[in-house]
């Protein structure tokens, strides 16, 4: 073979290189576009602009990796969604929380899903925040943990969502959740679960006549929770006729629609012979409370129609919820 024959076959192999690697990069780039299932060369989805109750908050992942929750409460909310939580918030250890500081009803949860304590405390950790590397900071703007003073600092660390949560169903705000960080199928699938269970224990129990004085007691006063509360629109749901806390008698706390306090003295007058449902109580707590003189002569007391709700029942998301709602079976059932 002479030299021009040579050079004319290198010619041809350059040219078939030349195409197969514009094939390769072809092929390389349709299967970036599908992904590989594991998520690894998957174009990422268009980021989202998304108003919360703080404000608006732009590039909002459509979905996201790394979720801190600044809010023990919404925490919950978060887990049962399927989230990808990697921290949270933490109260202070007490009877309603495990060791960490996360509430019971869903610590396991958190446990099995690896979520870290962020840091306790109320007031949110920026620095500790920011340490965890998060790609979408949740928390709350409403209740102990409030964060909205908060709000531009923990945006400069990640696109931020601050939601109320004591004038709204844990239904809707689970609703609301889904389709802000793109998990709409997931919050529809929670909601019809806990609705299937409602269901079916409104028809296996029998709900007193009188209504349903949903108590908590303060030593110093007493919360009533309204039918608008969380809890209220769960006994609703049940079949409960609520007690609706007399208009202007108590005192409501920064305009909040979900309860109203009132001193010991009006126990009487706000309960009348509605039967009591505690919430958040140990046994040991509702056995004081009901031996108190303003509250021993109660209709309820006197024929034994007060009940425990349980420790939880405070704040509802779907796993209080549905512990609530098994107290309700075994008690009325």
């Amino acid at each position: 073979m002479n030299g021009r024959q040579l050079r004319a076959r290198f010619r041809g192999v350059a040219v078939v290189a030349a195409g197969l690697l514009a094939l390769t990069a072809c092929g390389g780039g349709d299967a970036g576009a599908k992904g590989d299932g594991n998520g690894e060369g998957k174009a990422p989805a268009a980021a989202r602009t998304v108003k919360h109750d703080a404000g608006t908050t732009e590039k909002v992942p459509a979905q996201p990796k790394r979720i801190v929750s600044v809010s023990v409460t919404m925490t919950g909310h978060l887990l049962a969604l399927d989230a990808p939580v990697i921290a949270s918030q933490a109260t202070p250890p007490s009877v309603i929380t495990d060791k960490q500081g996360f509430f019971t009803q869903w610590s396991d949860a958190a446990a099995k899903n690896s979520v870290k304590v962020a840091y306790q405390g109320f007031e949110p950790d920026v620095e500790k925040v920011l340490a965890l590397k998060p790609d979408l900071i949740v928390g709350a703007s409403s209740g102990a943990e409030n964060a909205e003073k908060f709000y531009d600092k923990l945006s400069a660390v990640a696109p931020t969502l601050l939601y109320r949560h004591d004038d709204v169903s844990w239904q809707d705000l689970t609703a609301r959740l889904g389709k802000d960080l793109g998990l709409e199928k997931r919050a529809s699938e929670v909601v019809a679960a806990h609705d299937k269970r409602v269901g079916e224990v409104k028809a296996a129990i029998t709900v007193p006549k009188q209504s349903a004085a949903l108590v908590r007691d303060n030593q110093s006063a007493m919360t009533v929770f309204t039918p608008e509360s969380a809890q209220g629109r769960l006994l609703t749901s049940l079949g409960f006729t609520v007690l609706e806390p007399p208009a202007g008698k108590g005192q409501t706390q920064g305009g909040r629609s979900d309860f109203a306090e009132f001193s010991q003295e009006k126990v009487a007058d706000t309960a009348k012979d509605s039967s009591l449902l505690f919430v958040s109580h140990t046994p040991e707590e509702i056995t004081a409370a009901t031996a108190r003189p303003v509250w021993k002569d109660l209709a309820a007391v006197k024929d034994k129609r007060v009940y425990d709700l349980g420790l939880d029942t405070f704040r509802l998301d779907y796993y209080s919820a549905g512990n609530l709602i098994d107290k309700i079976e075994k008690a009325f059932g």
